[in-house]
């Protein structure tokens, strides 16, 4: 058991390095507001999507998900990501990633007009995969604090 255990964190089989190549590659593509045009090469092609925070309630799949972010680029100057941990669940096929979002209001499209003021929220993704597809994500994240720090709430 601690060999397996030990093999999974130290040297991954090749497919979990694959797993966790496309969990990144996907990362980034989403963080970076590319949309589902990019983001769809990593994911199965109904691959699902779902959060427990307001502004994401009515989102069911990960098209909608990226698509969602890439609109969101247009509203947030200079956003920016720090990833914090990235990691495999090699017997779950399931990768976590934790990382801080950074970004100033100043485009139009949110619910008031620019207010210039900037967020630093923590959120975690649960990347679902089957194979080498992200079948599933969820999105943990505190979207209350978030936007009350922006003006919003």
């Amino acid at each position: 058991m601690v060999n397996t255990f030990l093999s999974v964190l130290c040297f991954p089989p090749m497919e979990n390095q694959a797993i966790l190549a496309t969990a990144q590659a996907f990362f980034d593509a989403c963080e970076t507001g590319q949309g589902w045009t990019v983001c769809q090469a990593y994911c199965t092609p109904d691959a699902t999507f779902s959060a427990q925070s307001e502004p994401l309630l009515d989102i069911t799949t990960l098209a909608g998900y990226t698509d969602w972010m890439k609109g969101s680029s247009a509203v947030f100057s200079e956003a920016s990501y720090d990833v914090k941990a990235f990691a495999l669940d090699a017997a779950r096929q399931t990768v976590v990633a934790y990382a801080v979002y950074r970004a100033t209001h100043t485009g139009e499209g949110g619910p008031v007009p620019p207010t210039g003021l900037s967020l630093n929220t923590d959120y975690v993704y649960a990347m679902q995969f089957s194979g080498d597809k992200i079948t599933h994500m969820t999105k943990i994240w505190n979207a209350g604090l978030a936007l009350k720090s922006i003006g919003w709430a």
